[in-house]
């Protein structure tokens, strides 16, 4: 339960954690897609352009849009193969270093993966859904931080657009991921731009406090409604949130605990099975159906 962000010191950074520019398949170049970010109130953005031999493998610098009220932090969207399926793989890395080498032709994904989290980067499963990556695919990504649990692109690629099923999958089997949700913004037609983001809890608006902060899972992911707090006892949970519709305390089968109503803004929540399963999390959805999730909470 220490992974806990809402009373770790500092305040909440919002920002993105997948998005591309013309560097790759985006349709914007870098310096507008950070203003655009920007405009919205955004704190921070991870530029992830498609690390592929056709974009000359992208690590944009993205430096000089840093200031103290909004900074960047480097990355790009990994691929090496392959998947299950026979796909490239699509992974995550964020804080990459500049000089991250391109994959080697016989570098598989797992193994791209580790070498990304050992130059110090936030790694991240992407989009699991919209390929159908299968359990087998997840356990081999042992490097990876974190599950994206939704991405805006793919829900109007394929409708795949959740992966907590798959999340899910792995924590029962004893993997202590993170979750984190984005909008994998191209800014095409598809609205997958500010829809969804990543709190982040942190001391200071910079690269290395926000990346370590990822790390930690000190962060929660949201469509919109805000977590405030939340407290746990032996058997019970309260949440503290912005009006909600709905608070779910949610366990690694069909446990499931919940509070519906109108403008809900706290709730205390019996939860007598805590204390039999390893994890908990809990989901907020608003009057308009957003939601916003914690990370996974290890309880057992």
């Amino acid at each position: 339960m220490d992974n806990l962000p809402f009373r770790k010191p500092g305040r909440f950074y919002r920002g993105n954690l997948h998005t591309h520019s013309n560097r790759s398949d985006g349709e914007l170049p870098p310096e507008e897609v950070i203003a655009a970010y920007r405009a919205q109130g955004y704190d921070f953005l991870a530029l992830t352009d498609h690390f592929l031999p056709q974009y000359n493998f992208p690590i944009t610098d993205t430096r000089a849009f840093r200031d103290a009220r909004f900074t960047t932090l480097p990355g790009a969207e990994l691929h090496a193969p392959q998947t299950s399926a026979g796909r490239l793989w699509h992974i995550i890395a964020v804080g990459l270093p500049h000089d991250f080498a391109p994959p080697t032709p016989d570098e598989t994904g797992p193994a791209l993966a580790a070498r990304a989290a050992a130059a110090g980067a936030f790694v991240g499963i992407a989009h699991p859904a919209w390929y159908t990556l299968t359990l087998d695919d997840g356990l081999s990504i042992e490097a990876a931080h974190a599950v994206e649990v939704f991405n805006a692109t793919a829900v109007w690629d394929n409708d795949r657009g959740d992966g907590w099923y798959f999340c899910d999958m792995l924590l029962a089997r004893g993997r202590r991921l993170l979750a984190y949700a984005a909008d994998d913004a191209h800014f095409s037609f598809r609205p997958d731009t500010f829809v969804a983001w990543v709190e982040v809890r942190a001391e200071e608006l910079s690269p290395e406090a926000i990346l370590e902060a990822l790390k930690q899972g000190a962060f929660y992911s949201t469509q919109g409604p805000q977590i405030e707090d939340i407290d746990i006892t032996e058997r019970h949970l309260t949440v503290r949130c912005s009006p909600a519709r709905a608070v779910f305390v949610i366990g690694p089968d069909d446990r499931a605990q919940r509070q519906l109503g109108q403008a809900i803004t706290s709730c205390t929540l019996s939860v007598p099975w805590i204390g039999e399963v390893p994890y908990i999390r809990v989901t907020v959805v608003d009057d308009a159906g957003r939601k916003a999730w914690t990370n996974p909470i290890w309880v057992g």
